[in-house]
């Protein structure tokens, strides 16, 4: 059965039990539908093999070993990844534009007596959609930016509010990246695209009733960036100052960053860049705090000398804060006591 899209918001409401991406696995790491599983049809060795057979020699004869490969394919996925599916389960199956591989894939599981749903266009309809909410629609829900100077714990107070029941947008979190020189996740962070799916349908689930709590951020966290429709909302949205001592702020930092700090050397190469803006010898100044193991003095040094001149040049806000939370302590029992607070004030 076709499931032609019309909207995210119908997307995520389709009565299915998993969605199955038969993409390549590099077109699936690339982007995919947020809580789809992959399982190709096609390794990227084997379409580039029959996209090859296809160009440059026979397109039958590609055709023939294509469905040869995804029936093989298909075999190994019902015998593994599917094997303990019962047959009430119901997948929603889709490939790049809807054709043969999501086809073919459907057809056997369809033979196997689950009853499936097939995008209508694919990977590529669902893309469209992605666009026109991050690119050409407004954002409907009203934004809320937590705000505050690097290390005042923004991210965390997120997880509070989330935990509280507010409605919260993880930017990091979609990005995997904690939005500073020094805030890159082990492992790197996501495609443009991906970053944009897990905002798109992260967006449609949201309560348009209800504020949404942001972090502000600038318009790149890391080497993403905020896509215009939500960049415009959050430049117009009311915000919460978070404020904190320094010496408050470099010992959440310390902590925070932890996976960094435990390698000086790589802590350097990180710095090094920052030449650039206060010159060689603050640098070394630095590097040497780092070699060190000071990364409390090193931490309060970099907020005050590097981020907070740079965070008062792009924090200048036509209109004044909702609320000023001053926090003496930045751990968990300090930031949960926040929560009502900041409740209160976006009301």
């Amino acid at each position: 059965m076709k499931q032609a899209l019309t909207s995210l918001t119908e997307l995520a409401e389709l009565p299915f039990d998993e969605v199955i991406d038969v993409r390549s696995p590099s077109e699936f790491a690339e982007d995919h539908i947020p809580g789809a599983i992959n399982l190709p049809v096609l390794s990227d060795a084997e379409r580039a093999e029959v996209g090859t057979i296809y160009v440059q020699e026979d397109s039958f004869l590609a055709r023939k070993i294509g469905a040869a490969l995804v029936a093989r394919n298909a075999a190994g996925h019902l015998q593994g990844a599917l094997a303990d599916r019962s047959g009430g389960w119901r997948p929603l199956v889709y490939c790049w534009r809807g054709g043969q591989r999501s086809g073919s894939f459907a057809l056997i599981l369809g033979q196997v007596g689950w009853r499936v749903g097939l995008i209508d266009g694919g990977y590529r309809s669902y893309r469209r959609l992605v666009v026109q909410a991050l690119y050409d629609a407004p954002v409907v829900p009203r934004l809320v930016l937590i705000d505050g100077g690097t290390g005042t714990a923004k991210t965390r107070l997120l997880h509070h509010l989330a935990q509280a029941g507010a409605q919260v947008l993880d930017l990091e979190g979609m990005a995997e990246h904690r939005g500073s020189l020094l805030g890159g996740w082990p492992g790197g962070q996501p495609s443009q695209k991906m970053f944009e799916s897990r905002l798109a349908m992260a967006l449609v689930r949201l309560d348009p009733t209800r504020p949404v709590f942001v972090e502000a951020e600038s318009n790149k966290i890391g080497r993403l960036i905020v896509p215009p429709s939500l960049w415009q909302a959050m430049l117009k949205a009311d915000h919460l100052r978070v404020e904190a001592p320094i010496a408050v702020r470099a010992a959440y930092l310390v902590q925070a960053y932890g996976d960094i700090l435990s390698d000086a050397e790589a802590l350097c190469a990180r710095l090094a860049p920052l030449a650039r803006y206060h010159g060689h010898a603050q640098v070394e100044a630095w590097q040497a705090l780092a070699r060190q193991g000071e990364f409390a003095a090193l931490a309060a040094d970099l907020v005050q000398v590097h981020y907070d001149p740079g965070y008062l040049r792009s924090s200048r806000r036509a209109n004044a804060p909702l609320a000023v939370l001053e926090l003496a302590a930045l751990d968990d029992a300090a930031l949960a006591a926040a929560v009502p607070q900041i409740l209160a004030a976006a009301d």
